[in-house]
Formats: structure tokens, sequence, C-alpha cells
């Protein structure tokens, strides 16, 4: 994954050196809405794309400064999940953990068009892009203690942390897309964005099992948090709980809709 987000940022700035279009003076304003799904990957679920996708949406607004790049602000927000149980390797399902958390993003993103584009112009009305940018994030893992009962693990300090891990993260969303117009003023996109998070405990899952003579879990819960295994604690003590190497990734997927503001001044100079 580490190398497709560098190869996509590489491509991604070597497009904004050439996306000059002719048509500089074109600007536009627009409001959008995101309807899709969230997901994860991490020690719950190391492969699996598109895997316990959960409803997510959100809102923006686009700055088109000409035919080839826009400017996106916006707040997303989704839910990521994992659980052991749903896994199909032996030694996840002997782990037994399983966490969610909803995620509340505020993103600024820079897009590039492949294509020249414009809500509103027959003939450039669809396009390929990239985005990339940089945001801040809010997550929260729950564990579940069955049934509907779930507590909040970073609290608990499953694997005997010395203090607690933050829950407001920056991240870098990145992907790809596609947009297309549907109406004078309307225009949809279809698009596909992973986030760096630079956190392995989204899932509240990074290290190993913590000792309970030295740097136990907090009170019973977080001890039964922490080894949801059938070993005792006296056996599995400092054995791996997770992959501290690698960092939790999320994702938003779905469908845009972009409404163009219309402005009573001319949004062009060239009149191309």
């Amino acid at each position: 994954m580490k190398k497709n987000f560098f190869v996509v940022l590489f491509l991604f700035f070597t497009a904004l050196l050439f996306s000059q279009s002719k048509k500089k003076a074109f600007h536009q304003h627009e409001i959008g809405l995101f309807v899709g799904g969230s997901y994860y990957l991490g020690d719950l679920n190391p492969r699996k794309h598109f895997y316990m996708t959960r409803p997510a949406f959100g809102a923006f607004y686009r700055y088109a400064w000409n035919y080839r790049g826009a400017l996106r602000i916006g707040f997303f927000w989704g839910q990521v999940e994992g659980d052991d149980s749903q896994s199909e390797n032996k030694d996840q399902i002997e782990r037994n953990l399983n966490f969610k958390s909803s995620i509340q993003e505020f993103h600024a993103i820079t897009e590039f068009n492949f294509y020249d584009y414009r809500i509103g112009n027959d003939k450039h009305f669809f396009t390929l892009f990239l985005f990339a940018g940089v945001g801040v994030f809010h997550f929260n893992p729950l564990g579940n203690l069955g049934g509907n009962s779930w507590v909040e693990l970073r609290p608990l300090k499953t694997e005997g942390q010395s203090k607690v891990y933050p829950l407001w993260r920056v991240n870098i969303p990145f992907g790809i897309g596609i947009k297309i117009n549907v109406a004078k003023n309307i225009g949809l996109g279809l698009e596909w964005g992973p986030r760096v998070t630079f956190t392995d405990y989204l899932d509240d899952i990074s290290d190993k099992y913590p000792d309970l003579k030295t740097n136990p879990p907090k009170g019973n819960i977080g001890a039964l948090m922490s080894n949801r295994t059938s070993y005792p604690w006296n056996f599995i003590s400092g054995y791996s709980r997770g992959n501290p190497g690698t960092k939790d990734w999320y994702f938003f997927t779905g469908l845009t809709i972009n409404i163009k503001l219309v402005s009573k001044q001319p949004c062009y100079a060239t009149g191309m």
C-alpha cells in the first residue's frame, strides 16, 4: 500500500506541473454532497478491500481555478469495523478481537483533471481525475463485550501503554475518480480515496500482550478486552497481539453530487 501511495503522489504532483489549461481564466464555485461507504485495513483486516464497508456521508465546497485544477474543502463522516471471528485465518480467530469506530474527517484536497472539465459545458462534460491533500480526523475505537454492549478501548490501555494514544490525528487523503455532467448546473462524481493515518491504534491493536505484573491493562474490563484468547495470561504475556511495523488505513469510496453556484458576473475572461 505504501508503494502505491507514493506512486499516486508522484503522478499527481507531476500532473500538477503540467495542469495549466489553455483556458486559464475560467473559475467556478461548487458545493456538493458525498454518499458512499467507509472501510479499513489494519490488524483485524490486513488485505480485504471493501470488507465490512459501512455507510459514509459528507459535504464539501470546491473551487475550480481552471479546467484542470480544483481545490476542495470538506467534512466526511463514516464508520470502520473489524472482527477476528469473521476471518479465515486461524490465528486471528484465536485472537478473537474486534472493534468499531466512527470517523470524522476535515480535509483540504487538490484535484487534477486528466481532461478539460466544467459543469454546464457540453464539450467538456467528462474527466478522470486524481486528488491528494491533507486532513485531520477523529476516531474512538470501541470493543464488543457481548450482544449490544460496547466499551471504549482507549482508556483501558489494553496493551499496557504508559499513556493513551491521541484520538485526533493528521492524515493524507488521496485517490482517483471520474466526473460527469448530468444537468446544466449539476455534475456527478465517483471516487475511491485511501487515507494514510500515521497511527496503528485505529483498531486499538498494535504491539504485544502486556505483562500483568509490570504494565497491566486498566481494571478487569481492560484485562478482558486485552486478552480474548483461550490462553492464560502467564502463557501469552509478551507475545504479539498486533503488527507494529504497519500503520492502519481507512478509505472513503462513493458518489459525489456537485452543484455549480451560479454567479451574476461572468466566470471567465477569455470566453473560451
